[in-house]
């Protein structure tokens, strides 16, 4: 099986270098034992033990240099691959946005961990002309690199057709069609996409086989369901359009399965109800406390190492705009 990035591979010597390092000490060492006496009578046996004792040195040095030579060739190869990691890991960095919009009646925290140096996860926020607002949240199939390059095309291709301006639906439509065309059937994202309107103050957003929302606020309770499959998995797939009016304080928590599937050492799954617990209990507190809070709780459920990415998006409505203003 070949090896995840990150790990060391040990170059063992082969069977064969074994055996014949083995044939030679054993060689040795019977001619010594037998011939112990013949030492000092004998300038052959000498010539001979000594030869055999050479021959033997010479064979575990030449073994000692191989697996040092091939461990050598190995951690350079390990170090040229965490560069090349490094290198992605900074332009994935990159795709994320730096910072939010501060105007538009909605205020944003994320975040997002990946568990093998690079993650599949993806989070989005972008200003659309009129003020509209646009998050997402998505979760590739997969892990690590093959993951990182579809979440890094989803994210070129939900940029171009959101900015032309079409309807959320037909936006996840477009972006279905494209990953069909573009990847296997294995490959597929399970996507949320929301698209604020501050004149209207409401939000009409696609659930794409993506985790419900948890919401808190005017909207306590209601499920965020109303959309399709996920993006990806069929050609012909349409997306229904959901619609919901924000008032001040509501909240929506956006997040990826590496939350709700961290699992202690028993294989207990950390699971949504001490997701909603932890933000329920902190939801008047500033999105970015909420945000610590919840990787917080995961670490101190599943410990520091992450077995998936871990992704969370918060949203909360601000003092609303008014029409007009």
């Amino acid at each position: 099986m070949p090896n995840t990035p990150g790990e060391l591979t040990v170059v063992q010597p082969t069977t064969r270098d074994r055996i014949y390092l083995a044939g030679f000490l054993l060689g040795s060492g019977l001619l010594l034992y037998s011939s112990r006496g013949l030492l000092t009578r004998s300038a052959l046996v000498t010539w001979s033990l000594t030869f055999a004792g050479t021959t033997a040195a010479a064979v575990l040095g030449m073994a000692l240099y191989r697996v040092q030579h091939e461990l050598r060739a190995s951690r350079h190869e390990l170090a040229r691959k965490e560069a090349e990691i490094n290198f992605a890991l900074q332009v994935q960095q990159a795709l994320f946005p730096r910072q939010f919009p501060a105007d538009g009646g909605l205020e944003f925290a994320a975040v997002c961990v990946p568990a093998r140096g690079i993650s599949g996860d993806y989070y989005d926020v972008l200003s659309l002309p009129g003020g509209r607002l646009v998050f997402v949240l998505a979760d590739i199939s997969g892990k690590g690199i093959s993951a990182a390059i579809l979440m890094s095309n989803l994210q070129a291709v939900l940029h171009t057709v959101a900015e032309a301006g079409l309807p959320a639906g037909e936006v996840c439509a477009q972006i279905n069609r494209h990953l069909c065309r573009v990847t296997d059937a294995a490959r597929f994202a399970t996507l949320f996409y929301a698209e604020w309107n501050p004149g209207e103050q409401s939000l009409h957003y696609v659930n794409a086989g993506h985790l419900l929302p948890i919401v808190h606020g005017s909207l306590r309770g209601l499920r965020l369901d109303q959309g399709g499959p996920p993006v990806g998995l069929f050609l012909t797939s349409q997306f229904e359009v959901g619609k919901v009016a924000l008032e001040q304080g509501d909240t929506l928590v956006l997040y990826s399965d590496g939350i709700t599937e961290a699992m202690t050492k028993q294989g207990e799954e950390f699971g949504e109800a001490r997701l909603e617990a932890v933000v329920g209990a902190h939801s008047t507190r500033p999105l970015i406390e909420i945000q610590q809070r919840v990787l917080g709780a995961v670490r101190d459920w599943a410990g520091p190492e992450l077995a998936d990415d871990v992704t969370l998006l918060l949203v909360r409505a601000t003092a609303l705009v008014q029409e007009g203003a």
